[in-house]
Parts: structure tokens; sequence; C-alpha cells
């Protein structure tokens, strides 16, 4: 996801000279390209986070379009503050970047995994979330960013993960989910990198007579209440999946939804991470593993669910 993102920017680069690119001391061999392309529009801001996003927000009300961009936990917690008043008190469009979701860095150990982004960025007025699922979405969330007005906030994985599209989708837009594979008994929701995961876990269920519709809810704010709609009323389970905390996530989100329009709940189930912090030692598989956020797990309790 981040080479797409870095390529993404060069050849948004080449076309606005108002983007510009700010790194907290992270991707220095990544925006190479950008770099030699526009060295005046790039700034490496050092580990000072807070600092990087109080200059994107001034930048940004000077007429500029700032893009900030380092590892998740460091442009989110770390800036919180900022966000929330430089950015979007002020309403400017700053696109935040956050690469290493979830558990992607899970080997780096608690300071670097981030399971309660969403929950604190989503909790911001005026600003958006958006959490590709692939790296032709990522390319499709920056084009959109950069089209409209307001601040952004875009949460990527990190580097090798499965391309689910054949190209940037034609129709992407903010607040717009994305139909993967059509499917008549259980909807699989899933934002961000679990996105080859729920196709998995569809792939096993179809092995137990179980039909699925994946979608890709790429934003988790606005939500698409269409989409919710539909998923509700014509499917017998309907399942979030994120690698995010259940407290504040895309299923947080879902459920408010539901509980706001008076809906029953039932029907839907929730995979995410629990409310605890992750200490063991592993990598991102084994993480999912021990969380229960694998395609074999989840494609169980969904089957088990269901004949129940």
């Amino acid at each position: 996801m981040r080479n797409a993102f870095a390529d993404e920017l060069t050849k948004l680069g080449d076309t606005n000279p108002e983007l510009v690119m700010l790194s907290g001391d992270i991707g220095n061999r990544l925006f190479d390209k950008f770099k030699a392309a526009h060295p005046e529009r790039f700034y490496n801001c050092g580990v000072a986070e807070a600092n990087m996003i109080g200059v994107a927000a001034g930048m940004a009300m000077s007429g500029y379009r700032p893009v900030a961009y380092t590892i998740t936990p460091f442009v989110t917690t770390r800036c919180l503050e900022q966000i929330r008043v430089d950015v979007c008190y002020h309403e400017v469009p700053v696109t935040i970047v956050a690469v290493g979701a979830g558990l992607a860095y899970a080997g780096l150990g608690p300071t670097h995994h981030a399971c309660e982004d969403i929950s604190f960025l989503r909790s911001l007025p005026n600003m958006s979330v958006i959490c590709p699922g692939d790296a032709w979405e990522v390319r499709a969330a920056l084009r959109a960013t950069m089209d409209q007005d307001k601040p952004v906030y875009i949460r990527m994985g990190k580097k090798g993960e499965p391309v689910v599209h054949d190209g940037v989708p034609a129709d992407f837009a903010i607040g717009k989910a994305l139909t993967i594979r059509k499917g008549e008994d259980v909807a699989l929701l899933s934002t961000g990198n679990m996105l080859p995961e729920a196709l998995a876990t569809a792939d096993l269920l179809a092995t137990k007579g179980i039909s699925s519709k994946v979608v890709s809810f790429h934003t988790v704010k606005p939500l698409d209440e269409a989409c919710l709609e539909e998923a509700f009323s014509s499917f017998k389970l309907v399942a979030t999946m994120e690698e995010h905390s259940l407290i504040g996530g895309l299923g947080a989100a879902v459920a408010e939804w539901l509980a706001d329009r008076g809906m029953p709940t039932e029907k839907l189930t929730r995979f995410a991470t629990p409310d605890d912090f992750f200490r063991l030692s592993g990598e991102q598989d084994f993480a999912r593993e021990q969380l229960n956020l694998t395609a074999p797990q989840m494609s169980q309790q969904l089957a088990d669910k269901l004949n129940s």
C-alpha cells in the first residue's frame, strides 16, 4: 500500500502545484521520485509529529494541499490535539496518511500497534475516515481526497498486501462502499487491510454451502447508509471485519447506526480486536490468529451462528 501511495502522490504532484508532502522522519527513499520532481514541496519534519500537523494546518490555510505521513500511532495518538484544534476545528484540507495501521507492525511491539485510531479520528467533527482495502483503493482514496476541501484521514496497511482490484475502482467515492462479490446469505463488510481475509472467509463459507456478499467498506466516516440498509434488510447475517478495536471502529459505528434507528442487532456480528493490549510477540499473521481474525476462524463462527 505504501508504495502505491508514494507513486500516486508523485503523479498528483505533477498536476497539482499546491500539493505538499510532509513526512515524520520516515519514508525518505520511498519518496525519492517525489523529491526529485518537486524538491521544494517535500519537508521532512523530523520526530516532531505534533509540529508537523500544525505546519500542515498553516499550509492549508495558505492555499496549499498538505499531505502529512508517518506511522499510524505517531500521526494520530501523538498529535491528536493538533488534529482536533488546528485541522478539524478550522476545517482545512489537510490529508493525514497513516502507514502500518492495526497490527501491520505487530512485531515491533505495542508502541507501533494501532487499534484505536479509527475511534479517535471518527469522533472529531469535520473529519472523514478512509481505510482502503488494497493498493488500488489507496490510489483512489488519494485522488478523491484531492477533489474535496475538508480534513481526511487515510489509514493504510504497510506493504505486500494482496491486490483485490484489477485497477483503480472507477466508482470509488468517499462514503460509498464497493461491492467486491455478490451473495445471498451473509454480508461481509470489511474495512482496511482485512479485505483479502474477508474474501478468503467467503471462499470457506462457500464450501459449507453459504453464499456471501463481500463489501469493501473503505469509508468508516461518513458511513454508506444505503449499503447498510440493503445489508440488514436482505441478509441473514451481517459481519463487520476490521483490524481495530471493538470500541469505536467500523463495527461500533454500524452498531450505533442500528441503535439510532431502533433496529434489532441480532443480525450483526463484529470481528475486531478486543478491548485489551496485544502483549504477545509475533508478526501480523500470528497476531490475527491469536485474536480470531483469520478466515478459518471467522468463517467457522459465522457458519455456527447461521446453523444455531
